[in-house]
């Protein structure tokens, strides 16, 4: 069911909870030390715009870092409600333990809204880590954890999700292109999605504009998306106030308005190569600007040449290359 928000934002209700979220999520990754690294000033004012335009959902990590933005910006807005949504690499019950509690100490609350096992590939890394996921299902009976569940660069991720009758969340890849998604295309991941909606887990979307590389086409893009009835919410990287603005108008109109649009596409990007690259070369034989070239069994990028088109990103098997 939807419901509007004071600004026009759309709201969803979730299936575990008495909770209202708005369907646009805002991406925390962004704002962080691993992506623009901004100062907690300047991206926790970020989120706090967002939240006065109506924005309560926000996705988070804890490999983020971004906690402190977040805790900052609830302190300024007052708004301690926020629907907050973190991942953990955790696989027994010790790290999933430090994970919970790093969490709650680090957002200064006692509820974690929904808590995650990050990039869960399928049935056997949910095995892998069910020690881990027992820990967080302890908490949510406690009433201490609102949902729990995985996210995802897998179809196969998804089938699990819709099979295990513990998850109430999956975060999965999805984007009109299918970058990123690591076992098939966005047909057969689409179909994932429909199933896991259809046995009443909440989904909500990553990498909409596939990690960057799908700006120029972005209206194409986020409509493909938001026309997906088994896509609840989406997550959106948003490092600005005319990001938010964008993002939430097209949300709402399927349109921006031009001057804003004009001020976005002068926005400076640069690619990003994250540091878990396995050194496979075929981003730089893809580059045919040679602006890439592997370092000591790294990519690294020169921006003097590099012109941020995000081919190479489209032909990295680890989707470490985004454009930001």
């Amino acid at each position: 069911m939807i419901h509007m928000g004071d600004d026009s934002v759309e709201y969803i209700a979730l299936p575990f909870s008495e909770k209202k979220v708005s369907r646009l999520c805002f991406g925390g990754l962004t704002i962080g030390p691993l992506q623009k690294n901004l100062s907690i000033k300047d991206g926790s004012a970020v989120l706090c715009y967002a939240i006065e335009r109506g924005i309560n959902f926000v996705d988070t990590a804890q490999y983020y870092q971004t906690y402190a933005y977040i805790r900052e910006a609830m302190r300024q807005t007052g708004k301690y409600d926020l629907v907050i949504a973190t991942k953990t690499y955790a696989y027994d019950r010790t790290g999933a333990q430090t994970a919970f509690e790093e969490a709650r100490r680090a957002l200064d609350r006692d509820y974690i809204d929904m808590f995650l096992l990050h990039e869960q590939e399928g049935e056997l890394t949910m095995r892998g880590h069910r020690e881990a996921y027992e820990f967080f299902l302890e908490q949510k009976l406690r009433g201490k954890i609102g949902g729990v569940g995985l996210s995802t660069h897998h179809i196969a991720g998804v089938i699990e999700a819709a099979n295990n009758p513990d998850v109430d969340i999956c975060f999965p890849m999805f984007n009109y292109e299918g970058v990123g998604i690591c076992d098939g295309g966005i047909e057969q991941m689409t179909e994932a999605v429909r199933l896991a909606h259809s046995r009443g887990r909440f989904v909500y979307a990553m990498k909409v504009l596939g990690g960057g590389t799908l700006i120029p086409h972005y209206e194409k893009a986020v409509s493909f998306a938001l026309d997906q009835p088994s896509i609840d919410a989406i997550a959106m990287g948003m490092q600005s106030k005319a990001e938010v603005d964008a993002n939430i108008s097209f949300f709402e109109t399927r349109s921006i308005e031009p001057k804003l649009s004009e001020k976005l596409a002068k926005v400076p990007r640069e690619l990003h190569i994250d540091d878990w690259c396995i050194g496979c070369g075929n981003c730089a034989k893809r580059c045919t600007q040679k602006a890439i070239s592997l370092v000591d069994g790294k990519a690294q990028v020169d921006l003097s040449r590099c012109v941020t088109c995000g081919y190479c990103a489209r032909v990295c098997p680890e989707f470490c290359i985004k454009v930001i």
